[in-house]
């Protein structure tokens, strides 16, 4: 193991190098056998150490690359989005999580926010390093929140970075930190929608395939109540990363920031409503573009996002 010294990681984190980037379906089994075990016992002391796979070969992603297009509505491009290179990246991030010694159990964890940064271009054919590594428990009034973070570098390059921020309910965060506020109930009105989503029943299914989380709320109508949710719901970086196709890559640049939080989640089949508007729209002092999405005809709002050229 290695200290992972590139400016914006933690410090003296230790490194792991794996051979290659793991399989989802073994990680998420992995996952549901160790949850139970992993239950509020003290203070969260997350692990100092990050996973690393260099070399990863991106000449053999051809067919995956077009199959996420389509599905995501991403016009046809060597250029990966950011989330493609979410979808890469996540594996790897998840085995962090599926750790013996990550106090958290992956299933019941809520996914509550999203940042990535698209520093520059990663082409089909580019050789990258992707490394994750766990960061920052901090309270949260229902209990903890963790950051996951995954970066790809080409040539030694940063090229993109997310944050997934989680929270794993009833756990206590480290030093006894004060939760943060309770935000104000935000009066919102839903605005002329400028897209109209139709989502079958199987589109958990559809984007599983391509992205290889097959958590069962996602894919499983019985999956999906066994966590309390009456119908299998619509992964959240679907709907983050089909918001970011409509956007376009004329519009967000070679290099953006794409950002996105979650509220409630998309039942399916579903029809949703989207808005996507220029920032300054909203407010004077925004860049680039605005996403929000709700249920058709209700004032349920699920995700709403930003996307800013760098």
């Amino acid at each position: 193991m290695t200290e992972l010294t590139v400016p914006g990681a933690p410090a003296s984190y230790d490194v792991t190098e794996l051979a290659q980037l793991p399989g989802l379906g073994g990680l998420f089994a992995k996952g549901l056998a160790g949850s139970a075990s992993k239950r509020p016992k003290g203070p969260v002391q997350l692990p100092r150490l990050a996973y690393q796979v260099a070399d990863v070969d991106t000449a053999g992603e051809a067919a995956h690359l077009a199959a996420y297009q389509r599905l995501l509505g991403e016009p046809s491009s060597e250029v990966l989005p950011a989330g493609f290179l979410h979808v890469l990246a996540f594996p790897l991030a998840t085995a962090v999580m599926v750790r013996g010694d990550f106090p958290l159990p992956l299933l019941g964890m809520v996914h509550l926010r999203n940042t990535a940064r698209v520093l520059r271009p990663v082409r089909l054919g580019d050789a990258l390093t992707v490394r994750a590594w766990a960061q920052d428990a901090r309270a949260h009034r229902r209990g903890v929140q963790v950051d996951l973070v995954a970066e790809v570098l080409v040539g030694g390059e940063l090229a993109y970075q997310s944050v997934s921020t989680y929270l794993a309910k009833g756990f206590t965060a480290p030093g006894g930190g004060a939760a943060e506020a309770e935000a104000p109930r935000e009066e919102w009105t839903a605005p002329l929608p400028t897209a109209r989503w139709k989502l079958g029943a199987g589109t958990g299914r559809a984007y599983g395939a391509i992205s290889g989380d097959q958590n069962p709320i996602h894919t499983s109508g019985l999956g999906a109540k066994a966590f309390g949710f009456p119908r299998a719901i619509a992964h959240g970086m679907y709907t983050a990363a089909r918001a970011l196709a409509e956007v376009g890559p004329a519009r967000r640049g070679q290099t953006y920031e794409w950002t996105v939080e979650f509220f409630k989640p998309v039942l399916l089949p579903s029809t949703v409503d989207v808005a996507i508007r220029y920032a300054d729209e909203v407010s004077t002092s925004a860049q680039g573009f605005v996403y929000e999405g709700w249920r058709s005809g209700k004032d349920t709002r699920h995700f709403r996002g930003t996307i800013k050229p760098l």
